[in-house]
């Protein structure tokens, strides 16, 4: 699903659609990166999220599991409840932020259109972003990023405690994946939907080159998303959307079926060793 990341954030970064190499939606971007810039530009900084995948997304179930037993324990609960599960999800997406950063940053500024014969590769970003804009630099939008994943990973945890609760229990293995499935897709889309102004914002404060003693116009989340709607119009803060829910919503369920399913497996393992 990587290309529909690509194509996310080249239009997140468009902050104007006029001219000819201007993008008009998801579907004319896949058309004229393939026609002017080669099939494999699709593919442009991959390394960065394959190696953050793995930590990511141990780090979002773990921290999860924790904050949420330390979270029942802390309001005297038994069971998770909604209020917990929502409550949870954002401390463990806050928590993962930390994880994510310096790959992101990464990933944003090789995506860019504008990066063509700027950089060669992932650790040539490092090198020259940290050359120029010092080592704190490549946690650059941390706070947008500390919001994006609050917000989704809240939004993620929390639909997928209401959907299970709204949806007859699974009496097969055949039947849980199928709810998780459904659990998950709902979760990651209604995240996506609460969390995707915070994450243009992110994508273009992490492509800004920061110059000494220079304001840039894209710094903070909540004024950036202000700024955003103020010149842009609204439906700028949704730039990109429609890539990214494709990648997220049947993502979210993809997640949590191989999550369940491999807690399953190690739980049937520490069982059968009598641990």
């Amino acid at each position: 699903m990587y290309p529909l990341d690509v194509v996310k954030t080249r239009v997140q970064l468009q902050t104007k659609v006029t001219g000819p190499d201007s993008y008009n939606g998801m579907l004319d971007c896949f058309r004229k990166i393939i026609k002017h810039e080669g099939f494999s530009r699709l593919y442009r900084g991959i390394t960065a999220p394959i190696l953050m995948e793995a930590p990511k997304r141990a780090t979002k179930f773990a921290a999860n599991d924790k904050w949420g037993k330390l979270y029942r324990e802390l309001f005297g609960q038994q069971t998770m409840n909604q209020p917990l599960s929502v409550l949870t999800g954002a401390s463990a997406g806050a928590t993962e932020s930390f994880v994510v950063v310096p790959f992101e940053l990464v990933k944003i500024r090789l995506q860019d259109k504008a990066s063509a014969g700027k950089y060669n590769g992932m650790i040539d970003v490092v090198m020259k972003t940290v050359r120029s804009e010092g080592l704190l630099a490549m946690y650059n939008g941390l706070e947008s990023t500390l919001w994006r994943h609050i917000i989704w990973n809240a939004g993620y945890f929390g639909c997928i405690f209401q959907v299970r609760q709204l949806i007859p229990k699974a009496e097969t293995k055949k039947g849980q994946t199928l709810n998780d499935i459904l659990a998950g897709t709902v979760g990651g889309t209604f995240g996506t939907i609460l969390n995707t102004p915070f994450d243009v914002v992110k994508s273009r404060i992490q492509n800004t080159i920061k110059i000494a003693g220079q304001t840039p116009k894209y710094n903070w989340a909540w004024p950036g998303v202000a700024t955003i709607a103020r010149e842009e119009g609204f439906g700028a803060l949704y730039k990109g959307f429609v890539p990214k829910v494709l990648r997220l919503g049947p993502g979210g369920g993809i997640l949590l079926v191989v999550y369940t399913g491999m807690m399953d497996f190690f739980r049937n393992m520490r069982e059968q060793q009598g641990l």
